[in-house]
């Protein structure tokens, strides 16, 4: 479990076959062999560590379905180690699970702020909200617009300076992991997933008991 706070920038040295080395300083200091780590938002195992670098394995699948498989050697690439119990969990509740991937469709600065507006896939929008959570490469944003399936977040200083955004054109591809409890909320009370018996967890019944009107 990660939390969307990026530790560090990494640097793609290779990507063969199932093995994706990456030059970094510090993420690997207190790493072992078959840690999780995640690579802009993909949760992946160590394989190999050094003093200048990570080898982590990657599956054909996740190469396919993730932004991981148009790494090249010298790409910038968001790292964060998983968190450990009891410490501050400053983002949210990340999986490393990529939902799915999006499109960069128009980028902005208003003010300090950088604002990126991406085109989600349409099967992901029942778990976005505005002012919820999503992971865009890993890093823990808030929604700040959502506009048919085009969702906008906002960029601080900080998130500007230490992440792979800021060098993010429009047409680039971003991995997209929707917020965690928001899915295990939408599996339990939509149409597909809930059981229409009296008593059951559905809409109705949450009305009838006046959590809402």
């Amino acid at each position: 479990m990660f939390t969307g706070l990026i530790e560090e920038l990494g640097s793609v040295v290779a990507l063969q076959g199932k093995s994706l080395k990456i030059r970094c300083n510090h993420v690997q200091d207190d790493l072992d062999l078959g840690d999780s780590i995640a690579v802009n938002g993909v949760c992946l195992t160590i394989i190999n560590y050094s003093p200048q670098s990570i080898d982590a394995e990657v599956m054909p699948v996740t190469l396919e379905t993730t932004n991981l498989g148009v790494l090249r050697p010298g790409a910038s690439v968001n790292l964060e180690r998983a968190m450990r119990l009891g410490d501050r969990l400053g983002g949210h509740l990340v999986s490393g699970h990529v939902d799915g991937t999006a499109s960069i469709v128009k980028l902005q600065q208003k003010q300090d702020a950088r604002l990126v507006t991406m085109q989600i896939p349409k099967e992901l929008l029942s778990f976005v909200i505005p002012k919820g959570s999503i992971a865009v490469d890993g890093i823990s944003l808030t929604v700040a617009q959502l506009a048919g399936n085009q969702v906008t977040v906002s960029l601080v200083g900080h998130t500007q300076k230490h992440t792979t955004l800021t060098g993010k054109r429009v047409g680039d591809i971003v991995n997209i992991e929707c917020d965690q409890i928001g899915k295990y909320v939408n599996q339990l009370l939509g149409t597909q997933y809930a059981d229409k018996t009296e008593g059951s967890l559905n809409l109705g019944f949450l009305q009838k008991q006046g959590f809402f009107r």
